[in-house]
């Protein structure tokens, strides 16, 4: 892990938040679904705070922080302790990680579809 010692003269990451937050779990070799699951969250929530449509809360933020091994100061400002990606992950394993992430989006997708659906549905009715 890299470690900084002054936050405030450190060249910060221009990453987004979602975009730490993806390369922290990636460094980890963890799916979406485990890293939802090992803090409480719905898969689709963790989702989409990767894809910056939302923002974890505070309390989120410190647990997904302590269960990535970077700070919160870098999942929020880019600034801090991040992960090592300079480590070699087996490719096998990132290929599987980023399927089983797909495999999340497109049953959330799937899921907004049919509501979508039923909206229609019911306007066609009014």
């Amino acid at each position: 892990m890299t470690f900084s010692n002054n936050i405030m003269t450190d060249v910060p990451d221009m990453d987004t938040t979602g975009g730490r937050l993806s390369r922290a779990r990636d460094a980890k070799s963890m799916t979406v679904a485990e890293l939802a699951e090992r803090i409480g969250v719905q898969a689709e929530t963790l989702a989409a705070w990767e894809s910056d449509r939302s923002e974890p809360r505070a309390n989120r933020l410190f647990m997904l922080a302590g269960s990535l091994g970077v700070t919160p100061t870098w999942l929020m400002h880019g600034v801090g302790q991040s992960p090592d990606e300079s480590e070699t992950v087996d490719d096998n394993q990132v290929l599987k990680s980023q399927i089983a992430n797909l495999k999340v989006l497109h049953e959330a997708l799937g899921e907004r579809i049919e509501e979508l659906e039923k909206v229609v549905l019911s306007l066609k009715a009014a």
